[in-house]
């Protein structure tokens, strides 16, 4: 029997890697220590896998497939969007337990789409390089099952349904033959407007609301927003909540506490820092 021993909302933002030096250096310092602390906590845990719920950003799956939410069961690699500081490579996963998962929710009314070979993109690279791999390096064995939303470009899924797939993970880790301890990172967000004129634009009002209902652990408010209220107050990237209803569905009743938040226009986004405590 498995256990969801905790959880973690953070961003993926590429920026930070593209230009690491664009904001002001106090800033900057504060965002890379809030992954650190991320890091460190998620050590503190004593996980042995971790699943990270990312978004795809059309260059995963394009028009000739638009799955509503896929599972990664096989060899999984990334990011295909390697970047300064964002290495390639293999990435060590979990088949057994990313298998179960998809075959439990298939019994429950869940009908994942499965990657049996999955390169993932920076959604779950840079959770998975910035959180687990320093467990790794440090003598741990870690697995990685990677999750992705339809969170990029419509048909979105809808955010209720994100929530209820969490708790879909939840119920097959507790259903699980062995004794796995799972931490899950919902990966995105908050607020940005991708490729669109107002690119760089960062509403912190949104983002601050939306920590709000993390740190109450009120998905019911979360998932109630209508994907008009967050496309003009959030933008296009701010569709990527729908990961961290995800992670918040997978830990039921968890409150949050904030490690950081700050809004970085050079970063394009606003960048927050929960951890979900049971």
């Amino acid at each position: 029997m498995g256990k969801i021993v905790g959880g973690f909302l953070v961003p993926h933002d590429p920026v930070m890697f593209v230009a690491p030096e664009a904001p002001a250096p106090d800033v900057a310092k504060r965002m890379w220590a809030a992954f650190a602390t991320c890091a460190r906590r998620l050590a503190e845990l004593e996980p042995t896998s971790v699943v990270i719920v990312g978004a795809d950003h059309y260059m995963l799956f394009g028009t000739s497939c638009l799955p509503q939410y896929v599972i990664g069961t096989g060899d999984v690699d990334g990011p295909i969007d390697a970047l300064p500081g964002l290495r390639r490579g293999p990435i060590q996963a979990n088949e057994a337990l990313a298998t179960h998962i998809a075959r439990h929710g298939h019994q429950n009314g869940f009908d994942w789409a499965v990657a049996r070979a999955f390169t993932v993109d920076h959604a779950v690279g840079i959770p998975n390089q910035l959180l687990v791999d320093p467990l790794r390096e440090g003598g741990r064995h870690v697995g990685t099952v990677p999750i992705y939303l339809a969170a990029g470009v419509d048909p979105y899924i809808p955010l209720r349904r994100a929530a209820q797939l969490g708790g879909a993970v939840r119920a097959a880790v507790e259903a699980a033959p062995c004794d796995e301890r799972v931490a899950v990172i919902g990966s995105g967000g908050i607020s940005h407007w991708v490729g669109l004129p107002e690119m760089g634009r960062v509403n912190e009002a949104f983002d601050r609301e939306i920590l709000d209902y993390a740190v109450r652990g009120d998905l019911d408010g979360l998932v109630a927003l209508s994907d008009d209220y967050i496309l003009a107050n959030g933008g296009n990237g701010g569709m990527e909540i729908r990961q961290w209803a995800c992670a918040m569905g997978a830990m039921p009743g968890a409150t949050g506490e904030v490690i950081d938040y700050e809004p970085v226009p050079e970063w394009v986004t606003g960048l927050g820092f929960v951890q979900l405590h049971a």
